[in-house]
């Protein structure tokens, strides 16, 4: 997700490259406490993504 969204590669293989650059890292990195953070904020995105409907304004508690 971080080497495609919003990347701007001139072809194929210089994406794949970046990818595989990312993924050797991420590996090295897995436990890395930043790694973790970045992971929880974006499962948090991905989800509120999914609740927010656009063009409708929020429903008021019941």
């Amino acid at each position: 997700m971080f080497v495609v969204a919003g990347s701007n590669h001139p072809n194929h293989p210089v994406a794949t490259q970046a990818l595989h650059d990312y993924l050797r890292w991420r590996n090295a990195n897995a436990r890395h406490p930043d790694v973790l953070a970045a992971q929880r904020r974006e499962r948090a995105r991905v989800r509120s993504e999914r609740q927010r409907r656009w063009g409708h304004t929020a429903r008021a508690a019941a």
